[in-house]
Formats: structure tokens, C-alpha cells, sequence
């Protein structure tokens, strides 16, 4: 697993990949960030969190199984997530694995042709995860190989444009929740768009230095980037670039 960044490092790349950002973009960045802190406000004044949000009524936990059991989708949209825990990654409790299918992608997507994964409608674009602490609150965002979801592997130009239609607009299992996710998608762009790009550097390199496997299903290679995050922090460098 790549490193994750220090608290400094965060602060300055969150700076920097903000610098030049349109306005309006800026703007969207600073909306999606109030709603997912309103998200966050309601959820704690019922003495409740995210996760635990997703959870709730969900039976005993287990590693791997996947909460709910069968996915959050939205129908119009054609965005999908899930939660789901498992030993890896430090001071984590679980993460989102989030996704696009094909009916929702925009026109000229190419996947990259590979025999386990689903092609043609069946096609679905793992876009980020989303990692959570034991308090049930976000603290990183992680890329993956193609083995870890088994999605339909597309290179990062072609799912930095499915970013933007990753929509849950439904109640189930909870609406806090559901709004919560898709405003973290929008805060946080310019981090998915650099573990994306990241995440094909990665692999390009793998194959230079292991070009006797099939680098998408080799399961040393698992997690190809991981950036910190703060909702707070996020917030106040898109604050600084508007100006203000």
C-alpha cells in the first residue's frame, strides 16, 4: 500500500491542487462541503455517525460482507456504493467503495479489455473509496487494482469524467447518508482526480517491473494511492483560493 501523507503534506497538496480551479467550480466545492457538515450535524445530534447510519439494522457485523447487503443504487443515476471492513489499512474501521455503471458513463468511455471483468451493460467503474475511522467519520481516500471490487477497469481520464454523475438522490438506507456520500464525491474531486491519475502511474510501473503477471489481478498490488482528508481542512483551502 502506498503511504499516506502527513497532516503538512495534506494541507500543502490540498492547496495546490486547488490552485487554478474555476470559480465556479470553487463554489460547487464549498456547497458539497456545508452539505456533507449538515449531513454530519444531524446525524451527531441523534448520537449517531455515518457508519453507524449504515449499519443501522444491518444484523452482526462481519469483514468483507458488504452493508447493505445488497448495495446502495440509484436507479436514474446508475451510481452505486457499499460499506465494508476488513484488516489493511491503519486506524481504519471499514470504507466506501464507490462506482459508476454503465448505464449512468458518459459517451466514449473505452474499458480496457481483461477476461474477469463484466463488459458491455454489465460494465461497472470503481471511482474512489472512502475511508473510515472507528468513530464513524471519513479520514482518507483510497484507489485500487481492479481485482480488489472486480469492476470493469477504465483509464483515470475516462472515470475522472464519471466523477460528477455519481448521484444517490433516494432515502435508502439513509438519506443523511446517501446525501453525505455524494457531497464527498464534489468536495473532494481534485484528490480523486490525482489518485486516479496516480493509480494508472502505478500500475504502468508495475507492469515494467513484473511483466510475466496480469498486474489487474495480482494480489500483491492492492491499493495504489491514499490521501488523508479533512472535511474542515478541504473546506478552508477552497475558502482561501475563492479569496476569501
Amino acid at each position: 500500500m502506498s503511504s499516506a501523507t502527513s497532516t503538512d503534506e495534506l494541507a500543502t497538496l490540498s492547496a495546490l491542487e486547488l490552485t487554478g480551479s474555476a470559480p465556479a467550480r470553487l463554489e460547487l466545492m464549498l456547497a458539497a462541503g456545508e452539505e456533507a457538515l449538515e449531513c454530519e450535524r444531524v446525524l451527531k445530534k441523534a448520537g449517531l455517525n455515518i457508519v453507524g447510519e449504515i449499519l443501522r439494522g444491518q444484523g452482526e457485523f462481519y469483514e468483507y460482507n458488504h452493508y447493505p447487503d445488497d448495495d446502495v443504487y440509484d436507479r436514474e443515476s446508475h451510481a452505486q456504493y457499499y460499506y465494508h471492513a476488513h484488516r489493511g489499512i491503519p486506524g481504519e474501521h471499514g470504507h466506501f467503495h464507490t462506482f459508476l455503471r454503465y448505464a449512468g458513463m458518459p459517451e466514449g468511455v473505452t474499458p480496457v479489455s481483461h477476461p474477469e471483468a463484466p463488459a458491455g451493460e454489465a460494465a461497472i467503474a470503481h471511482v474512489i473509496a472512502i475511508s473510515m475511522d472507528a468513530h464513524g467519520w471519513p479520514i482518507g481516500l483510497f484507489a485500487t487494482n481492479r481485482w480488489v471490487t472486480g469492476d470493469t477497469w477504465y483509464p483515470a481520464g475516462d472515470v475522472i469524467r464519471m466523477i460528477d454523475r455519481f448521484t444517490i438522490d433516494h432515502a435508502y438506507p439513509s438519506w443523511p447518508v446517501n446525501r453525505w456520500i455524494t457531497a464527498m464525491m464534489r468536495l473532494f474531486r481534485p484528490q480523486i482526480e490525482t489518485l486516479l491519475r496516480e493509480r494508472d502511474r502505478v500500475i504502468a510501473d508495475w507492469v515494467k517491473r513484473h511483466f510475466d503477471v496480469d498486474v489487474l489481478e495480482d494480489r500483491r498490488l492492492e491499493i495504489t494511492g491514499y490521501r488523508l482528508i479533512s472535511v474542515e481542512g478541504q473546506m478552508h483551502h477552497v475558502r482561501v483560493a475563492l479569496g476569501g
